[in-house]
């Protein structure tokens, strides 16, 4: 296998020597990669394009990461005082309402929309809307595990990885769930969340994972929006962020779901009232203070090159790269069949090659230390997923395109 090394070295030679081709073909890496011509300009200086975690911001140093809670209660005063300074920025940054509600808890993104749907869904019938394997997930519980069909209508408006499901059937009396950006198929919502009515009775719940820090969020839309910062400020995993609106606080303080009980790290109530210390940095469980701090340097970084309007940019900037690179190429196009809804952060692509050949594709480029982690998501259909987010720069995304050309033509031959 190729060294990252020895690539840069046979870049800066601009040729690789070609070996002989053996009679059965059977190929080790180093034999493909002779059979077509490698790339002569500099790979990427960052491979990780992975869509979660994702790559760190640029210049990025654990070792700079403040000491202060090592070895600390996360209840001690500099703990809650660093939770709370990680809350009160994040809604600063996102330009959260006021009378809104941040904070942090537990099980990354997935645990905090669980989280709201466990306490808030059976008062009203609810739509579901899903076009890719999370948001299919999300009807699955409300379906098999709250059983909500029991005492409840539940819609469900789903649609083939690639496309958004008719959301003008969305009904503004019901509680709605939608995924903002679905992160394994590449399409996300339109811009402004128009299906959602401005006088709707029932509460949103949305999963922004991919797209919180990355793409504008209409707040007077939402009522319940989930994210984890392991996605677009390239965070540590383990813990999720839950945003509420004064609907969603009245419906938690108004609504007990009978016959249904709830984890303690579920529990955001008290005595019929919401608990208004997981929301100024009384967590519900012990935190990592370490992956806090992570969080923190990376807020830290979004303000210092001009908050989230220079975050967006940055995404759409690497999304364009990629939008020009299918423009000019016929194998290669993207899942999402509207422009319009095409993802910034998780780009996922359709290539003209089998799934055995995509998979030989992705490990090409890993093995060369060229792009980590592309492969398409499980569920999804055979395809690539390039993760774009803020943290990524835009050169190594233009430094990738001629190697996804290399890797391409190596594959379709061997």
């Amino acid at each position: 296998m190729l060294a990252r090394a020895s690539v840069r070295s046979a870049v800066s030679a601009l040729a690789f020597r070609r070996a002989a081709v053996p009679t059965v073909r059977t190929f080790s890496t180093a034999e493909i990669v002779s059979a077509v011509p490698f790339p002569t300009t500099p790979p990427p200086a960052s491979p990780e394009f992975s869509s979660g975690p994702c790559k760190k911001r640029p210049g990025y140093d654990v070792a700079a990461l403040p000491s202060r809670n090592f070895g600390r209660s996360h209840r001690s005063k500099v703990g809650k005082a660093t939770l709370k300074h990680a809350i009160d920025e994040t809604k600063r940054l996102l330009n959260v309402p006021e009378d809104y509600l941040v904070g942090i808890v537990p099980a990354s993104d997935t645990g905090a929309y669980e989280m709201a749907m466990w306490n808030v869904l059976g008062a009203r019938d609810v739509d579901i809307c899903h076009w890719e394997s999370f948001g299919k997930g999300w009807f699955g519980d409300a379906v098999s595990h709250l059983k909500l069909k029991d005492t409840v209508t539940v819609n469900e408006y789903t649609a083939d990885y690639g496309h958004l499901p008719d959301l003008s059937q969305v009904n503004p009396k019901n509680d709605v769930l939608f995924t903002f950006n679905g992160t394994t198929s590449g399409v996300r919502v339109k811009a402004g969340c128009d299906f959602i009515s401005d006088d709707r009775e029932g509460l949103t719940l949305c999963d922004a994972t991919s797209a919180c820090f990355a793409m504008e969020m209409p707040w007077e839309k939402l009522d319940i929006t989930t994210y984890s910062w392991q996605k677009v400020l390239g965070g540590e995993g383990a813990h999720g962020v839950l945003i509420l609106s004064p609907r969603a606080v009245e419906r938690l303080e108004s609504y007990v779901p009978e016959n249904r009980p709830l984890p303690k790290i579920f529990r955001m109530t008290k005595k019929g009232k919401v608990d208004g210390g997981i929301f100024t940095g009384a967590t519900i469980n012990t935190p990592s203070m370490l992956a806090v701090e992570d969080y923190i340097d990376a807020l830290t970084w979004a303000d210092s090159i001009g908050g989230v309007p220079a975050l967006i940019q940055r995404s759409v900037d690497n999304l364009k790269v990629i939008e020009n690179f299918v423009a000019e190429n016929d194998w290669i196009d993207f899942l999402a069949v509207d422009p319009e809804t095409r993802s910034s952060t998780s780009v996922c692509l359709t290539l003209e090659l089998d799934s055995d050949q995509i998979k030989k594709f992705a490990s090409l480029l890993e093995e060369n230390e060229i792009a980590f982690d592309i492969g398409g998501y499980r569920d999804a259909p055979p395809s690539i997923r390039i993760w774009c987010g803020s943290t990524v720069d835009t050169s190594d995304v233009e430094k990738l395109m001629p190697y996804l050309t290399w890797a391409y033509e190596t594959a379709k031959e061997a």
